[in-house]
């Protein structure tokens, strides 16, 4: 894996605290862990961090969880520089993260790197109206739906490079987008509908005069 190290200085805010309502609701979920295992909660912590703050983790962030959990501020740091969900420097209004796995690389991934490189520039740049940035990730879980892109919280699949510049722009217009698969399939059920198991008697009630009869 790669060194991964904190955003320049200049990138850097002088201060962070949670925001009541998130100091709050830390310290329930410190309340989670045993006596003696809280620093355990680093990881939801960090997270909701990332959340305020934006999509991306400050060092001052990363400290701030530190000293909540009363554990030194170099074992956050190690946490928070491991895990790639955590971001270490800002990212657009909406984040895209490109799977680029074996799978989704056997399904055109490579086109839709491609189009994003185009589109938004190098990896982790962020647009200069701050709307996007990308990444290419390892694997989304999402295989079945293969070429998958992960947009914030919400998952894009059977992409083709033409429908994700459909999905780019309307981002970038304020529309409304739909995720999920992009083409005619239910979730993760094979496209075209049903190939087996389809013929209605199987599922005729027991007392049907039809049932059990050919």
């Amino acid at each position: 894996m790669a060194v991964r190290r904190l955003a320049e200085p200049a990138l850097q805010p002088e201060s962070f605290a949670f925001s009541p309502e998130n100091l709050e609701w830390a310290r329930r979920e410190i309340t989670k862990y045993p006596q003696g295992r809280q620093h355990s909660a680093i990881i939801p912590l960090l997270w909701r961090a990332q959340e305020q703050a934006g999509g991306w983790l400050p060092q001052k962030a990363i400290e701030h969880v530190a000293q909540l959990l009363d554990m030194p501020k170099i074992r956050a740091l190690e946490v928070a520089t491991f895990y790639t969900m955590f971001n270490l420097a800002p990212v657009g209004k909406f984040h895209v993260q490109v799977c680029g796995t074996t799978p989704c690389a056997l399904r055109g991934a490579d086109q839709l790197i491609a189009l994003c490189r185009r589109r938004l520039g190098e990896q982790l740049h962020v647009t200069f109206n701050g709307t996007f940035s990308w990444i290419e990730v390892e694997c989304l879980g999402a295989c079945v739906n293969a070429p998958a892109v992960q947009i914030n919280y919400d998952y894009y699949e059977d992409l083709t490079p033409e429908s994700l510049t459909r999905i780019l722009d309307d981002l970038a217009a304020g529309k409304e987008v739909k995720p999920g698969p992009q083409v005619d399939r239910q979730l993760s059920a094979p496209i075209g509908g049903p190939t087996t198991l389809t013929d209605p008697e199987l599922y005729a009630p027991a007392n049907s005069p039809s049932h059990g009869q050919k």
